[in-house]
């Protein structure tokens, strides 16, 4: 339970930190949806989506407004498509997520998760016909994301489908040309993805998970910060142990009150409540920035030698303060850094602080990876897949969630601007050296075996 002094330092961090909700996500299972028929497989989503997510807003809206909490996203994931809709092909794949979009737009969703594909190992006809048809299926729709799992600690990392995903990349980016990219905004290529990731684009309904589930994204960046303030203002002589202990209790707090708010909302839906997501997720609004946490830590700017230390002790920091206050923490849990979605870390990208090296070292620490990272148009679907490739083996050899979110802007250069609005922002273009070195690489194919981490049984 909360103290009195902690419920008044709560109701101050909604006043004046940016303290909200991110996201609610309605997990659906969609596999007693499948048939042999795809307008009947159409037909059965719609009704299960409609039946099931109807009052995910009202309700949302509702609970919010009883504790003065605001919900800012609200939100549908879906068992992985090329699983619930495995007979088909990209044709069929392409309705099903025009399908997706429609119900979405009808039950008033932000954005709704799922067309994806887990391919750690290899391909099924449904994961190709699903890949083959993100290109086409996210330039004609505006909510639906896709995530491809391509790599596992336990299976290694599947070069096959790094490869075809560079390609499928370049080809979301061509389709979307007349506005930045941003379709690729909508696709992430993951290591280890947990099964019941509440934030997009990675969001889907694992196959582990119940029938309908609902789980919070609770994010805080501005409360850490100005907590981290306060405590130096009246103690110049904190280290960094001390200002550590500072970050748990502050997301102790952060995710108490997101387990509170989805507790209510999955019984007023009558629905599982599963897993509490603490990670700290920006926006481009200034005071809700990861990247100004590493300022008020002492360092003159996110990128800065010490950075990677610094996100390390963040992002341990959340996980154990939340990990007290739950104990139904999952989905990524940590700290985000993507560089369009926050105006410190884009303003960092675009003097140079943060290179695409940098950037890749901090996502050994940090909860995600490479996350809305804006690069040239012309960069190859061999070099894309190498990226991903070395984010994946990140992820693979530690044990942890990585993944890859790349925009190849069509027809700009490095140190130009992409500009993607609303949540996801603007950011300069990264450079990328070496951009004609990993085409040997990567087309040699097959699969880079586990490590022998993964033999734990």
């Amino acid at each position: 339970m909360l103290s009195h002094r902690e419920v008044l330092a709560t109701l101050e961090m909604l006043k004046n930190e940016h303290l909200d909700v991110r996201t609610v996500t309605l997990g659906i299972s969609l596999f007693d949806c499948a048939s042999d028929d795809p307008s009947r497989f159409i037909e059965n989503m719609r009704t299960k989506i409609g039946r099931l997510a109807a009052n995910l807003v009202s309700v949302c809206d509702n609970v919010g407004e009883r504790f003065g909490i605001p919900i800012v996203n609200k939100r549908i994931a879906v068992s992985p498509i090329a699983v619930a809709a495995c007979p088909f092909g990209p044709e069929e794949m392409v309705r099903i997520a025009g399908a997706m979009d429609r119900c979405a737009r009808d039950v008033g969703v932000d954005f709704i998760g799922g067309f994806g594909a887990l391919v750690e190992k290899g391909f099924t006809k449904g994961d190709r016909a699903l890949i083959e048809a993100i290109p086409e299926a996210l330039a004609t729709t505006e909510r639906v994301c896709s995530s491809v799992n391509v790599a596992s600690t336990r299976a290694g990392i599947n070069m096959d489908a790094v490869y075809l995903m560079g390609k499928t990349i370049k080809r979301t980016a061509e389709m979307t040309r007349d506005r930045d990219g941003i379709g690729c905004a909508k696709i992430c290529v993951f290591a280890n993805i947990p099964e019941d990731v509440p934030f997009m684009a990675g969001a889907y309904l694992g196959v582990g998970e119940p029938d309908s589930v609902i789980n919070m994204g609770v994010s805080g960046p501005g409360v850490v910060k100005k907590a981290i303030d306060r405590a130096r203002a009246s103690n110049p002589r904190l280290d960094l142990g001390e200002l550590s202990e500072i970050i748990k209790r502050t997301a102790f707090k952060v995710t108490k009150v997101g387990e509170l708010i989805g507790r209510h909302v999955a019984k007023e839906l009558e629905v599982t409540f599963g897993v509490v997501d603490l990670s700290l997720a920006p926006t481009p609004n200034v005071g809700d920035s990861v990247g100004e946490i590493f300022q008020s830590l002492g360092l003159s700017r996110i990128g800065v030698p010490g950075t990677t230390a610094a996100l390390a002790m963040i992002n341990d920091a959340v996980k154990k303060g939340g990990a007290f206050a739950s104990s139904y923490v999952g989905g990524l849990s940590g700290a985000f850094i993507p560089v369009s979605e926050d105006l410190n870390i884009a303003e960092s990208a675009r003097l140079g602080f943060l290179s695409i090296e940098k950037l890749e070292a901090m996502t050994s620490v940090c909860s995600v990876g490479l996350d809305m990272i804006a690069l040239a148009g012309d960069t190859s679907a061999e070099t894309l897949s190498a990226i991903i490739a070395d984010e994946m083996a990140i992820g693979v050899i530690n044990k942890k969630t990585t993944a890859a979110r790349l925009i190849p802007v069509p027809g700009k250069k490095a140190g130009e601007k992409a500009k993607f609005g609303g949540l996801l922002g603007e950011a300069a273009i990264i450079p990328v050296p070496g951009l004609d070195g990993s085409g040997g690489f990567i087309t040699l194919g097959g699969r880079i075996p586990a490590p022998t981490q993964s033999l734990t049984n």
